[in-house]
């Protein structure tokens, strides 16, 4: 730029500032907001009206900490390179940018010690970080891509790119869009399918913000494909009995010799639905039939592990219903209602224990559940007899009761008669 283009713009800028500054001005006011908010510009004005919410500008800290420059002075001058000006920063400085306060220990301490501060380390273990350092890749995400610079907030705000509701839809602005994924070659449905998956439905639905989203299984700072190997134990982190029960398996050895990814095969990956016990056997549903036909050994135990746990619910539900009956017909049957729970706590445990293929683990859990349900139903059928017994006793009682008051009405009568007929004599 010429000398002399430039100094007129800098004068311009600086009568820009100081009119916004006012007479009250004092050097050391950030004249970075102030000339941003004067100028008018959307794509100037902006980035100072977000950062009014932003955490960092709550924390006290102001453009210079990120972008350098003289905060202190008005005008170009302020954005002086000699004076540490970068400007908007490219995706490796913003990596660098942010890890210089993230990074330093001693600094977070002073705003929020719980902080990690090994995110740039983690960052560059990344798939995201090793294409920016390795590859030069300018369109991996960086800090900025998932944390929005200028409008950063803390992860449990409502408002927040990484609160929970949010995450899907901030990975989803890379990864759903299609033109920008092209060169990666990889699927651009994975937030669509998430938004059908079960563990959408319980955060959006049910506000259970501990369900999975795509930190959860990915990582965070660290993102990357879980490995084919590594799929069980990141669904164990939320799935722990399950991991356990499958990794005592056979087909735990199976699919890692066929390099098969564990969870995934029989439950999806992004649009996991929610189970069922159709799963089980040989029906449409079933995930078993993908590999084991129905006359198979596989197929066979799957039919007999189904049988088990219907045999199971059908106990349970006929012990509850025969409760229920008997509490409606206002008999106390509270205790065996509460002793029923241990039958329902077998039927999940059961389900749960399906993961081990193994029809001795689930018997395991089936036979104790079938105790408690029989027990159950027995005290709820004996409950009604009970109450028969008493509808019985009840009406004797008063038939006894209407018997005796006849018979009172008759002798009152004939007693009356004697009297009548005693005073005509």
């Amino acid at each position: 730029m010429p000398n002399r283009a430039r100094f007129l713009l800098s004068l311009l800028a600086a009568a820009i500032c100081a009119l916004a500054a006012g007479p009250v001005a004092q050097a050391k006011e950030d004249s970075c907001s102030i000339c941003h908010l004067a100028l008018g510009i959307q794509n100037l004005t902006k980035p100072a009206e977000d950062f009014k919410s932003d955490i960092h500008a709550a924390k006290g800290l102001g453009c210079d900490a990120c972008h350098g420059g003289d905060p202190s002075v008005m005008g170009l001058e302020a954005m002086d390179r000699k004076k540490g000006y970068i400007g908007k920063p490219s995706p490796a400085q913003v990596v660098s940018v942010c890890g210089r306060c993230h990074g330093d220990a001693n600094f977070m301490r002073k705003y929020n010690p719980s902080l990690r501060v090994d995110q740039v380390a983690e960052y560059y273990t990344s798939v995201h970080g090793r294409r920016l350092r390795e590859q030069k890749d300018q369109k991996v995400a960086t800090c900025a891509s998932c944390h929005p610079a200028h409008s950063i907030r803390p992860p449990n705000d409502a408002r927040s790119s990484v609160h929970p509701l949010r995450v899907a839809d901030t990975c989803g602005s890379c990864h759903s869009n299609a033109e920008h994924m092209a060169p990666y070659k990889i699927p651009t449905d994975q937030v669509e399918k998430f938004k059908k998956s079960v563990h959408w439905r319980l955060m959006t639905s049910k506000s259970d913000l501990s369900a999975p989203t795509c930190n959860d299984c990915h990582g965070n700072h660290g993102a990357a494909p879980p490995g084919v190997s590594s799929v069980v134990n990141v669904c164990g982190q939320c799935h722990a009995v399950n991991m356990e029960l499958f990794n005592k398996s056979p087909h735990s050895k199976i699919f890692a010799q066929m390099g098969l990814p564990g969870c995934a095969i029989c439950h999806g990956n992004h649009a996991v639905s929610e189970t069922s016990d159709a799963m089980l056997g040989a029906g449409d549903k079933s995930a078993c039939a993908a590999c084991h036909p129905p006359a198979s050994s596989g197929g066979t135990l799957a039919a007999a592990m189904l049988g088990s746990i219907d045999r199971l619910k059908v106990s349970y539900e006929k012990a509850l219903a025969a409760l229920k009956n008997a509490e409606h017909a206002g008999m106390e049957v509270s205790q065996p209602l509460f002793e029923l729970n241990e039958a329902k706590t077998a039927l999940i445990k059961a389900r749960a224990s399906i993961h081990g293929f193994d029809q001795t683990i689930l018997d395991k859990e089936i036979e104790p559940g079938l105790k408690m349900s029989e027990n159950a139903y027995a005290r709820g059928l004996k409950a009604m007899d009970e109450l028969q017994y008493r509808r019985k006793g009840l009406a004797v009682s008063a038939l006894i009761i209407l018997a005796f008051i006849v018979g009172l009405v008759f002798k009152i009568r004939q007693m009356e008669r004697k009297q009548s007929n005693a005073d005509r004599k």
